[in-house]
């Protein structure tokens, strides 16, 4: 692809950012700005993982596209690493933020968190964890209304695997951002799709007040803030100026055991971002490969029987795999306390059986009705 450099719009610790005019000769469906990140092609293995991510995951309206990459000999000989990425006029939300110099409404946090579940939900369905939630890596687009994506996969790895400092498989280490980190990360080094939920947590906590999670002098001691995170029962303060959806939101993030902290699939279910839901979000939630699980309608009577058992572990804050048949048992035997008009004695005899912990015999056909 033939393009040109143009100025320079931001810099990490290994990588710059230009923006970037395609050349005349391109494709038309190129388009005509875009940011292009690039570094010493010597030192870009982490850029060119970001790359390989960004091209597994495919596109998702939530995520920030990317055109391609490409090497180039620069001026003096330098040769760099190039990767063309969908341009962000509005920054990141982190800079909006600042900018402002005041705290978001909560519509507009209940808009940005749930376009970012949305991305994350994308994501984690894909097989991959971020490991790098927080508001510098969300950028925002003026275009039609503002608008956010989730931007740097260059930390993201596969869920279920363990990487070591070198990339060998097998070791620990520590990645991300401390002010974001959850517990799990601290402790164990464990980085999975609850920690990119723990993190969004923390943006939202940042929205809502200007002020990191965990106090603006946290960063200054990146020791005793781990400690914060790692031992003892304490979570971010949980601002309260937020509606109590609000605040139960972020207690649904914010749950010390990662195996009881909402998925990014049920928080877009949770009243705080159902308050102001449109069309066209849901529009986008297709694209993006959420399921609607509460609203989608039974095909059999198994899967409302299913639907109610991921409603009774939404309410509950409890979403075991293994308690699915519990929840299941425990449904069926609600339903046999109910008074039933017609011939209830039999109705809720059967019922009884059926809930009862005992495993049925489904191998004697006396009394079965063949249907056609």
């Amino acid at each position: 692809m033939d393009w040109v450099r143009g100025r320079e719009i931001g810099h990490g610790g290994f990588a710059t950012v230009h923006l970037a005019g395609a050349a005349e000769t391109c494709p038309s469906g190129r388009p005509p700005v875009m940011a292009v990140k690039s570094c010493d092609a010597a030192l870009s293995s982490s850029l060119r993982h970001e790359r390989r991510v960004l091209s597994e995951l495919g596109h998702c309206p939530r995520i920030v596209r990317c055109y391609g990459d490409s090497v180039t000999t620069e001026r003096g000989g330098e040769e760099l690493y190039n990767v063309f990425l969908e341009y962000a006029a509005g920054g990141s939300l982190a800079d909006s933020l600042k900018s402002r110099g005041k705290p978001l409404s909560e519509a507009e946090i209940r808009r940005h968190a749930r376009s970012i579940l949305e991305g994350l939900e994308f994501v984690h369905s894909k097989g991959f964890v971020h490991c790098d939630i927080k508001l510098q890596n969300i950028l925002v687009f003026p275009r039609g209304g503002e608008e956010v994506k989730i931007a740097d996969f260059g930390l993201a790895k596969r869920a279920g695997e363990r990487l070591s400092k070198d990339g060998k498989q097998g070791g620990v280490e520590w990645r991300g951002t401390p002010m974001y980190m959850a517990p799990e990360s601290v402790n164990c080094s464990e980085y999975e799709p609850p920690s990119d939920v723990w993190a969004l947590g923390c943006a939202v906590v940042e929205m809502a007040t200007g002020r990191p999670a965990w106090g603006s002098q946290a960063e200054s001691n990146a020791y005793a803030l781990m400690i914060r995170i790692g031992v003892g029962e304490e979570i971010p303060e949980i601002p309260e100026g937020l509606s109590e959806q609000g605040k139960d939101f972020l207690m649904k993030c914010f749950a010390k055991n990662p195996k009881k902290r909402w998925t990014a699939r049920m928080l877009l279910k949770h009243p705080f971002l159902a308050l102001d839901c449109v069309d066209n979000d849901e529009e986008v939630a297709r694209d993006c490969g959420v399921v609607e699980l509460a609203d989608s309608s039974p095909r059999c009577h198994f899967d409302w029987v299913s639907m109610q058992c991921s409603r009774t572990s939404w309410e509950s804050g409890s979403l075991s795999p293994c308690s699915e048949m519990d929840s299941a048992l425990s449904f069926v035997g609600e339903l046999a306390a109910l008074e039933i008009a017609s011939d209830s004695s039999s109705v809720m005899d059967r019922i009884g059986q059926l809930a009862s912990h005992g495993r049925h015999n489904w191998d004697d056909s006396e009394g079965w009705v063949t249907v056609r």
